[in-house]
């Protein structure tokens, strides 16, 4: 197994989960105890609006948005929020498309956390019966359901089968049906949803093609023909993992992709410190390092951030730490990393860079079989040191107004 494949083990929407957050959330809705430990970060006013042309006002005029991944068994927006004494403009959440009546309860009982709690849904829709699922109602079904978040207040960020370029998704790797279903879905969106954006959003190209997965493209096919950019019959880490796969300016409102450290080199395991400028020389393409030289990537910040003048977004980001393992201090590597993230000059090196979302999970990953905690809020010192070290360019739910003309309240 490798690395590509374990790490859609991230990026599942708990179905259980969510619901013992909607009951957590309902404890501290009867208990005045929660309710006072609550009032470092006080509840929002729903924000009900019409964002703009195709979500134009989702991005903010100055600064990055913060927001957050939650292990909603284990945690939920009112309590993270207590326990970062602020609210974040994002919370990520999963599900699978078509969205049948039991995920679309759970979605709707996120949403409504999200009319108390303020802050944009980062919604990631997976097509995992295919892009042959996505029918023509299917995709009116989902523009419709957005529309009613959004007329409740609720601003969703809508991304639409990501890692498309992976081998380990249903819909990874067919790149002329996943253009034409993306941009469907775009378009009934942008024209019933107005409070919603669309996301690309590929998996980071270190190690394409990602041999191995059950859905590379085919030798001879059509797709294997479109992916093979530089003409030599094959598809190999010398194509271009991004270009094939973008849908377009016109049905694309932000680009991003997911980047962590996972540790200096495969196999994964040990607790090691990551080297100096890791973070921004994957956003650009050029990292060499102990994981591998991966200069030949494209710079997807320039790319599709600066010469497609389109909001950047790290939609997830993390350290590993296991707990079990040997090697660097908890801190000392958190900490190693969220500096280069919040880094003083990042804001200005990467001006389109407009959204950052950290991965706040403890659970097993299979790539290592172990515990690891991605996490940085639940430990008094940890959560200190991560507080302090958040930069006044960040942007959260509770100083923005999505409907003013400038980004602020």
């Amino acid at each position: 197994m490798t690395l590509k494949e374990s790490m859609l083990e991230h990026f599942r929407f708990s179905l259980t989960a969510l619901a013992a957050a909607v009951v957590a959330a309902a404890l501290v809705a009867c208990n005045p105890v929660e309710q006072n430990r609550a009032l470092s970060a006080p509840p929002l006013e729903p924000v009900i609006c019409d964002a703009g042309r195709h979500g134009a006002r989702l991005v903010p005029a100055s600064g990055v948005w913060l927001g957050v991944n939650l292990d909603f068994a284990k945690d939920s927006p009112a309590r993270y929020s207590e326990r970062l004494g602020r609210h974040p403009a994002v919370y990520t959440s999963f599900s699978p498309v078509p969205i049948d009546s039991v995920n679309g309860g759970f979605l709707d009982q996120a949403v409504e956390m999200l009319v108390q709690s303020g802050g944009m849904l980062l919604l990631t829709l997976e097509p995992r019966a295919g892009l042959d699922s996505i029918t023509p109602a299917v995709v009116d079904s989902v523009a419709a359901r957005l529309a009613g978040y959004n007329a409740r207040g609720v601003m969703v960020l809508l991304r639409f089968a990501h890692e498309m370029n992976g081998s380990w998704y249903a819909w990874g790797q067919q790149p002329a049906k996943y253009i034409a279903t993306f941009r469907r879905v775009a378009d009934a969106v942008h024209r019933k949803a107005p409070g919603t954006a669309m996301l690309w959003a590929p998996n980071y190209g270190g190690g394409y093609p990602f041999r191995g997965g059950k859905f590379m493209a085919r030798p001879g096919s059509s797709d294997m023909k479109a992916l093979d950019t530089d003409g030599d019959g094959e598809l190999t880490a010398n194509d271009d993992p991004y270009a094939p796969y973008y849908p377009g300016d016109d049905w694309v409102d932000w680009v991003g992709m997911s980047i962590y450290h996972w540790g200096s080199a495969y196999p994964w395991g040990s607790n090691d410190l990551p080297e100096p400028g890791k973070f921004a020389r994957m956003l650009e393409g050029n990292y060499n390092g102990s994981a591998g030289d991966e200069r030949n990537l494209p710079n997807f910040y320039r790319d599709y951030g600066e010469r497609r003048n389109k909001p950047v977004g790290v939609f997830e980001t993390a350290a590993f730490y296991a707990p079990a393992s040997g090697g660097a201090d908890e801190m000392a590597l958190k900490s190693s990393w969220w500096r280069q993230v919040y880094a003083s000059g990042i804001a200005e090196r990467f001006p389109r860079l407009k959204m950052i979302n950290w991965f706040e999970w403890d659970k097993y990953e299979v790539e290592v079989d172990a515990r690891v905690d991605w996490g940085v809020t639940i430990d008094p010192q940890l959560r200190a040191a991560y507080r302090k070290a958040l930069p006044d360019w960040l942007r959260f739910a509770e100083n923005v107004d999505f409907c003013g003309v400038d980004g602020r309240r």
